[in-house]
């Protein structure tokens, strides 16, 4: 679908109040679970997934009803090492995904389209951000599984996608503080959700499988140019 023909659903979307959940994906089949309502948590958002409409249609990509705090948590990285998400990521554009390895469509389209945004923008907006990719079935994604899934996206990419892991309670937090909803089956079902941190460490737009790589690039482009 092209961006034109998304902008003009918009509205139509919004006037459904389709918009007012976040849905969970299940990699391989059609979503089949939704998030509760969660418009009434502030800025917080840690115990209910993002809520998502397109008030002002500023973005490509889907506008924010309220922005969501760049949350805090700590996973490990593919080295092996503690990741202080919030630290580490603080005041910087950051990219935030859950998924896995072994998502045999949302998650490598998903990292493709980002890859593909990145190779088009100018260097400078590229160094400047982070790619975050937890995820949703720790059991299997060890640090060396997430190194070399993401290293396929990211080899000539002057940045490299950061993966995180650990234990499930440690992951089902991260999602909590994030925002989305608590993956299930094991993982498999999990947000579709791409989200967009600026250096104000607010997200104000995410993506969804409906967008594109140039979705994401313009809306990095906006974000790059408001730091």
């Amino acid at each position: 679908m092209s961006s034109a023909v998304r902008g003009r659903l918009r509205p139509a979307l919004a006037a459904l109040s389709l918009s007012a959940v976040l849905v969970l994906t299940g990699c391989g089949s059609d979503p089949t679970a939704e998030g509760p309502d969660g418009g009434a948590a502030g800025h917080d958002h840690s115990d209910v997934p993002a809520a998502v409409e397109a008030p002002e249609d500023r973005y490509a990509g889907l506008d924010l009803a309220e922005p969501y705090r760049r949350p805090s948590f700590t996973l490990t990285d593919t080295t092996g090492a503690p990741f202080d998400f919030k630290a580490a990521t603080a005041g910087r554009p950051t990219l935030l995904f859950f998924g896995y390895t072994n998502c045999p469509d949302v998650c490598p389209t998903t990292m493709a389209d980002v890859a593909v945004a990145l190779r088009g923008l100018d260097a400078a907006v590229v160094e400047d951000l982070q790619v975050v990719f937890v995820t949703t079935d720790p059991a299997f994604d060890t640090p060396e599984v997430l190194g070399e899934y993401l290293g396929r996206f990211a080899a000539d990419l002057p940045v490299p996608f950061i993966g995180l892991t650990g234990d499930q309670e440690s992951i089902d937090q991260a999602q909590l503080s994030t925002g989305v909803p608590l993956a299930e089956d094991h993982g498999r079902l999990h947000s579709s959700l791409l989200l967009l941190y600026g250096a104000d460490d607010e997200a104000h737009v995410a993506f969804d499988s409906g967008n594109t790589s140039r979705d994401i690039a313009a809306d990095l482009r906006l974000v790059a140019a408001e730091a």
